[in-house]
């Protein structure tokens, strides 16, 4: 029996709802309106929505998951980390334990990261000895790390899981998007390659669909079954990065990519 894989909400999808000076939606009410307007069971949050938030802010936001049923479950942040430039990794390093500090707080038991920088050899061993350097100073601090693709090396899914390799341990995973996996020309390959170091979620990009309701440029379905294929059975966090209504985007994302997870997986 298939393994049941859960859709989330990544948090940025609403941000022209959240921003916006007049709206009726704050964050504290995102768990709510994730659970009971858009049917997702799960948060992945941006550091950029965070932002000025005092602690007692966090708090009330857990709080609300908690009381939704809707936890927050991943920590993004929003730029590149620098780990292979020796004057900027301490404050990289130093990142990243107030990420795991406050992603703790929030109840989410992982972070996620993207390296910067990666354009040789050299700055990929630094980039590695770097964030190792990192995880060890999050020893007491149970969340595991997650690795976005980035430019340079990390743009082929070979250079992200080679540095997962190098990094080495239990704590340290593959963040994919849908939108990643295009960009690299054979979506399908890389979400296959990267999905089995991916402990915690995959980001389901959301661009568009057209008057037919058919997404563009790539297709939801093929994309589940390829992360299905190697045994993906985590989370799938809906991110739309469109234009136009948010909202009706995500329902209609919703609808289809639940309709490919109760598909039967192809012989």
């Amino acid at each position: 029996m298939q393994a049941q894989i859960i859709l989330t909400l990544a948090a940025g999808s609403l941000r022209p709802l959240l921003t916006r000076s007049n709206s009726p939606l704050a964050l504290t009410d995102l768990p709510i309106f994730a659970a009971d307007e858009l049917n997702l069971r799960g948060l992945a949050l941006p550091t950029d929505l965070l932002s000025g938030l005092r602690p007692s802010q966090f708090d009330a936001l857990r709080d609300a998951a908690d009381k939704a049923h809707c936890p927050c479950l991943l920590l993004i942040e929003s730029s590149p980390l620098d780990f292979q430039d020796p004057a900027i990794k301490p404050v990289s390093i130093d990142r990243m334990k107030k990420l795991a500090t406050a992603a703790t707080r929030l109840g989410c038991s992982a972070i996620g990261i993207c390296p910067a920088g990666v354009k040789d050899d050299e700055a990929f061993a630094r980039t590695a000895a770097g964030i190792k350097e990192g995880l060890a100073s999050l020893d007491r601090i149970e969340v595991n790390v997650l690795l976005q693709p980035g430019d340079g090396l990390l743009a082929a899914p070979n250079g992200l899981t080679e540095l997962i390799k190098k990094i080495g341990g239990f704590r340290i995973g593959s963040l994919p998007s849908f939108g990643h996996a295009h960009a690299t020309g054979d979506a399908e390959q890389a979400l296959r390659r990267l999905a089995p170091y991916a402990t915690s979620a995959i980001l389901a990009t959301v661009k568009a669909f057209n008057k037919s309701g058919v997404h563009d440029p790539w297709d939801l379905a093929r994309c589940i079954e390829s992360v299905r294929s190697v045994g993906y059975v985590n989370t799938l966090c809906i991110d739309f990065v469109g234009k136009g209504d948010p909202v009706k985007a995500i329902e209609l994302a919703r609808e289809q990519m639940s309709q490919a997870l109760l598909a039967e997986e192809p012989a």
